[in-house]
Parts: structure tokens; sequence; C-alpha cells
């Protein structure tokens, strides 16, 4: 098992290369969420705008 992990010397950097591209791939998933929630505040705020103008 140790053996697998070391992969023939080079465990190190690619498990870091796995680590590493999960984080990433974390991170993405986590603005992708920020932004969304920001870009439908932003539309409801100018749907109301344009509902109080129309008024």
């Amino acid at each position: 098992m140790s053996e697998w992990l070391a992969m023939g010397g080079h465990g190190f950097y690619i498990w870091g290369s796995f680590g590493v591209s999960a984080l990433f791939m974390i991170v993405e998933v986590i603005l992708v969420m920020r932004r969304r929630r920001s870009l439908v505040q932003r539309l409801g705020r100018m749907i109301r705008m344009k509902a109080e103008v129309s008024e």
C-alpha cells in the first residue's frame, strides 16, 4: 500500500497535484455560487426598480 502511495518516488508530486486540483475545483464551485447569488439579487433589484418606475 505504501509503495502504491509513493508512486515510484513521485507520490508527493502526484498527490500534491491532485490536492491542488481538488482545492481549485472546490473554490470554483464556491465562487460560482457567490456570483449566481449576487446576480439573482441584482436582477431582483432591477425588476423592483422597473416596477416602481412604471407605477
